[in-house]
């Protein structure tokens, strides 16, 4: 596992709200929030960028985006909307370095964010 903040949390070295877990991903409150709710999901094996993603990742990328949606429906505010939102690298606005999928929610979405 890499020695991100995110790894620490998957190897339980440093406390965080976990709010999803299966074999492959990790869902977790960010302590940032942007929204009502913000969770994010991280696959459990690092990868640090969307960008170093190849086909044989097609199926982890799938789950982190069907953990996101599970977690919305469960929590009932799938029908009303979410967004889901992956950061790449710097100018993508990435800041930490383990590739996690946003899922924020609680108030009406706006394009472009504000």
């Amino acid at each position: 596992m890499g020695d991100t903040i995110f790894g620490k949390i998957i190897r339980r070295e440093i406390p965080a709200d976990i709010v999803y877990e299966d074999e492959h991903v990790l869902g977790f409150r960010d302590v940032n929030p942007q929204a009502p709710v913000h969770v994010l999901f991280v696959p459990k094996r690092a990868m640090a960028t969307l960008d170093e993603a190849t086909p044989a990742d097609a199926e982890l990328l799938g789950r982190l985006l069907l953990a996101a949606a599970d977690y919305a429906r469960k929590e009932g505010f799938a029908a009303q909307g979410y967004r889901t939102v992956i950061n790449c690298n710097e100018h993508g606005g990435q800041t930490v370095y383990h590739l996690h999928v946003h899922l924020l929610a609680g108030r009406r979405m706006h394009w472009p964010p504000g």
